[in-house]
């Protein structure tokens, strides 16, 4: 059945990511829209006792929140993947039948479909998916695609409309070292040292890490149910929770790919092959470097990983009023689970293993963090807060 709790799990991240293969940023307009619709149904079947994202229908008392839940996220899931339509309907349909007929679920169904029709109104024209391009370029420090792949992808995410913040580029930063100063040959020497695919100083342990947290089911995902259910959260609190999340994930993300765009810096990959090209005595050039992840198609800085979790962490922070929840998460890729005893450790790890993947410079992952708390901070002062 589908519930808020499972939102995430065989429901929504079947159509958004086994189905739809969408790609991490993709992936966070797609949940941002679905779990907003979700908050607001299940906030004014509640009685509106948190500022609604978009709307507060008026529901009837006594209308049912799974009504309301399964409405919301069906409604906008089918706006976003109309090809999906007959699972979309079955699983709307079993989770009905979970509830008795009447005033109940009539009015849940009611709330969640003018949820679902809000959201679906308010990201028309956001600009998702229009056609553009990376600046590809074959100057010293400028970004290109890169092997295996050697393609392009996700350009328009620089410049989505973002769900909170005024506009894509609010955090704008100073951008990455420049190419002949001593921080950016520190970059690429650990990097080159620690990142690559045959690296004799990365410990086993990091390279698990580093597979663990590139994998594209993202184990944040599980985290957050997980979260959810030890916590023991109710329909609302959970509706919240994950709205807070996905939102505030989707703006950070946004934010990163604008930097992405602004200053357009070339891959680890590209630099470790590149460096006699760099200006940099200290950099010294492997042409045969190959990184032990396989680079994503689009420019290194700043960090989309260590951008979007570190605006994840610090709304589980604000959020639970306190950093020691231990959180754990399976991932296929790496086949093991990796634990933490709390949100900032598993933050600090994050940093460390996109460079141990050999796909970031530490600039690119310190900047994304700061870009992902900035984002959370602005966005959790004006949203989600109680209304009494």
């Amino acid at each position: 059945m589908w519930t808020v709790q499972g939102s995430q799990g065989g429901g929504r991240q079947n159509e958004i990511y086994e189905v739809a293969r969408q790609s991490p940023a993709t992936a966070a307009r797609s949940f941002a829209m679905v779990q907003g619709a979700v908050y607001d149904a299940v906030n004014a079947v509640a009685g509106v006792p948190y500022q609604p994202y978009l709307i507060a229908p008026r529901a009837r008392r006594g209308s049912s929140a799974d009504a309301a839940v399964a409405a919301a996220a069906s409604g906008v899931l089918l706006s976003l993947f109309p090809e999906q339509a007959a699972t979309i309907r079955e699983q709307y349909d079993a989770a009905l039948a979970e509830i008795p007929d009447g005033p109940a679920e009539t009015g849940g169904v009611a709330v969640g479909r003018q949820a679902a029709g809000a959201m679906i109104a308010a990201r028309a024209g956001d600009g998702a998916f229009d056609a553009d391009t990376w600046n590809v370029s074959s100057v010293p420090g400028q970004w290109r695609p890169t092997p295996p792949t050697n393609t392009q992808d996700g350009a328009w995410f620089a410049d989505l409309r973002p769900f909170a913040v005024p506009g894509p580029a609010m955090f704008r930063t100073s951008g990455p070292p420049a190419l002949t100063s001593a921080a950016y040959a520190r970059d690429v020497n650990e990097v080159q040292a620690i990142g690559g695919a045959t690296s004799t100083v990365r410990t086993a342990d990091q390279t698990q890490s580093a597979i663990w947290w590139h994998d594209r089911r993202l184990t944040e995902w599980a985290m957050k149910r997980q979260l959810a259910e030890t916590r023991r959260l109710s329909t609302l609190q959970t509706a919240r929770m994950f709205a807070m999340v996905d939102i505030v994930n989707a703006d950070a993300l946004i934010a990163c790919y604008n930097e992405k765009k602004h200053w357009n810096f070339w891959r680890p990959v590209t630099a470790v092959r590149e460096a006699g090209d760099d200006g940099n005595p200290a950099t010294t050039a492997d042409p045969g470097w190959t990184p032990l992840l396989v680079t994503p198609p689009f420019p290194d800085y700043t960090s989309g990983h260590t951008c979007s979790f570190s605006a994840i962490a610090l709304t589980w922070q604000r959020f639970f009023g306190r950093d020691d929840i231990p959180m754990s998460a399976y991932s296929a890729d790496s086949g093991t689970t990796r634990s933490f005893p709390s949100f900032s450790a598993a933050l600090a790890e994050v940093v460390e293993a996109r460079i141990w993947g050999g796909v970031h410079f530490r600039s690119a992952d310190v900047q994304g963090f700061r870009i992902g708390a900035e984002t959370a901070r602005y966005v959790l002062a004006r949203e989600f807060r109680p209304r009494r």
